[in-house]
């Protein structure tokens, strides 16, 4: 993934996402967007995005899932003037769920986006964009319930069901239901920086990130009452990332063996202990970088990589961007906020 350079103040306008609705379609998930970009403005209170909700017929009602009809305004040309469109979840895909191939009346939709919109599914939305053959060789995820149905489908898509969501630059595929919003918060995190996107989750009461993937999701046997978790140890290692933790050290927060803490830490929140502590010292980092005027040898330090060479390498593998672009492209930007 790449940071996105905010346009310059002559040039300023709002990102335009289309949400495209179709029948069948899922209310929660068709709202996701609009509550998650809907209300965000810069420090001038200029709008960051513009969310439109379009069908692939002229404006009129849609069905969902629900008991109720929703009054579309945007017919498909609304596609044309998107630089994001999302496609949330449908009970009433027909051959596109069922034989992996678009409607005509979906395929004319869908030929009106312009070469280079970002793509971005809300679980079984998905099948739209691998019907279109947006993810031929590439990553992808969905609701874990329907992860071997569409692999079996699109045999060609490289599917990952045990994460919440998928970067894959230009087209983004998350799991069922909530991940839509954690997909979302990434988007906004993706193109405004951490404080942003922390801003926006505060407000819509939910963590900003969330450990894990969909492994944790799943239906397996309750443990057993007495069955001690590694959530205390987690919270002991949060408030010490600029210290050189050891494995060995959080399993003895939880007066475990080192095999049995690992185990029971990828049960619980679905990466290992080594992939959870990286993650939360480039968050810390990215933090550090967007508000503070630390060098960024002094980030690495307090974010707990030792050296900004070390730095350098775990954020442009997880952001595919150096600290020095990252503080240049967020702090550049004006601060946000949402309602």
């Amino acid at each position: 993934m790449t940071a996105e350079m905010p346009p310059a103040d002559g040039d300023f306008r709002p990102h335009r996402v289309a949400v495209l609705a179709l029948d069948g379609l899922i209310p929660f998930e068709l709202g996701i967007p609009h509550r998650v970009f809907g209300r965000l403005a810069d420090a001038r209170g200029r709008p960051l995005y513009e969310v439109v909700t379009c069908s692939v017929r002229p404006p009129g009602p849609v069905e969902t899932a629900a008991d109720f009809a929703v009054d579309v305004a945007h017919g498909p040309e609304a596609l044309a003037a998107a630089d994001t469109v999302i496609v949330p979840a449908s009970f009433e895909l027909g051959p596109v769920f069922e034989e992996g191939r678009l409607t005509p009346e979906l395929a004319s939709a869908l030929a009106r986006v312009r070469p280079g919109t970002r793509f971005a599914s809300i679980c079984v939305g998905v099948y739209v964009l691998a019907a279109a053959g947006l993810l031929d060789g590439r990553p992808a995820t969905t609701h874990w319930a329907h992860a071997d149905h569409f692999q079996e489908l699109f045999p060609e898509v490289r599917v990952d069901a045990d994460v919440l969501f998928i970067d894959d630059g230009d087209v983004l595929t998350s799991a069922g239901v909530a991940a839509g919003i954690d997909l979302c918060l990434h988007l906004v995190r993706r193109d405004h920086g951490t404080a942003v996107a922390n801003d926006v989750a505060r407000r819509m009461v939910v963590p900003p990130h969330r450990d894990g993937g969909q492994a944790q999701y799943i239906h397996r046997p309750l443990p057993e009452p007495q069955v001690a978790t590694t959530t205390a140890a987690r919270a002991w290692a949060l408030g010490r990332l600029h210290e050189p933790l050891q494995l060995r050290d959080l399993a003895e927060r939880e007066a475990m063996s080192v095999r049995t803490f690992t185990r029971r830490f990828r049960e619980e929140v679905g990466v290992s202990p080594g992939q959870w502590l990286t993650a939360q010292r480039v968050e810390l980092a990215r933090q550090l970088l967007e508000s503070t005027d630390l060098s960024v040898d002094q980030v690495a330090r307090d974010a707990g990589f030792g050296t900004a060479q070390s730095m350098r390498q775990h954020l442009q593998q997880a952001l595919g961007v150096t600290p020095t672009a990252y503080r240049r492209t967020f702090r550049s930007g004006a601060a946000a906020g949402a309602g």
